[in-house]
């Protein structure tokens, strides 16, 4: 694709709203604005994240948000050595976890009869269920982030068992990633300006079509 041509303009479906914010012109932030990001924004961005989908809208995600520095503090000593200035720097830090006992919510989000009770009887099952779909939950907090005009900054590179014992003992939730949140700095370049991406795989390296 050449640089200077939008995606909408090679897609046969047309124009796709949102393509530029959440994609094409996005980037991972390299600082955050020191403008803080309310919890009335927060809950917004949840409103977002809940609908996206999920095996039988079983919901497993779980987020903690870290709003303050005493609050951000508490893992400090989980982090990577490479981690710590960027996660101390967020305005927000997004702790996103599942729930394994996602389940238990099940007759208030599927009438299927017997669901709650097929997955209670198999912890395999329902590890992997709330692993992977709790997964998709944390990849939804980041679009909806863009969305609402946030940067998203996901890491990995803690100590899970750490942050659970510091902020999760009451919940039983676990740990996946973690993902930086605010507004973006004044010196972020713009999309026009920015360095290039790093290279990715082409279609014809990353999908088959049989």
């Amino acid at each position: 694709m050449d640089d200077q041509t939008s995606v909408s303009e090679t897609l046969p479906c047309g124009p796709v709203p949102g393509a530029e914010a959440l994609f094409t012109q996005a980037r991972t932030p390299r600082s955050f604005s020191p403008r803080p990001v309310g919890e009335d924004v927060l809950r917004r961005l949840y409103d977002l994240v809940k609908l996206g989908p999920t095996s039988g809208n079983c919901s497993p995600g779980r987020f903690v948000f870290l709003m303050t520095q005493d609050a951000r503090e508490r893992i400090r000593p989980a982090l990577s050595p490479g981690n710590v200035a960027r996660a101390m720097a967020a305005p927000v830090l997004a702790v996103v976890c599942h729930d394994p006992l996602f389940f238990e919510a099940l007759p208030r989000l599927n009438p299927q009869d017997g669901l709650r009770d097929w997955f209670a009887a198999d912890v395999g099952l329902s590890d992997e269920t709330a692993f992977r779909n709790g997964t998709l939950e944390g990849a939804y907090l980041i679009m909806a982030a863009r969305m609402l005009g946030l940067s998203a900054m996901p890491m990995s590179g803690f100590d899970n068992f750490m942050v659970e014992d510091t902020l999760l003992n009451a919940t039983g939730w676990r740990v996946n990633f973690l993902v930086g949140l605010g507004y973006p700095a004044e010196n972020e370049p713009a999309p026009d300006h920015a360095e290039p991406r790093a290279p990715r795989l082409d279609f014809g390296e990353a999908c088959l079509c049989l």
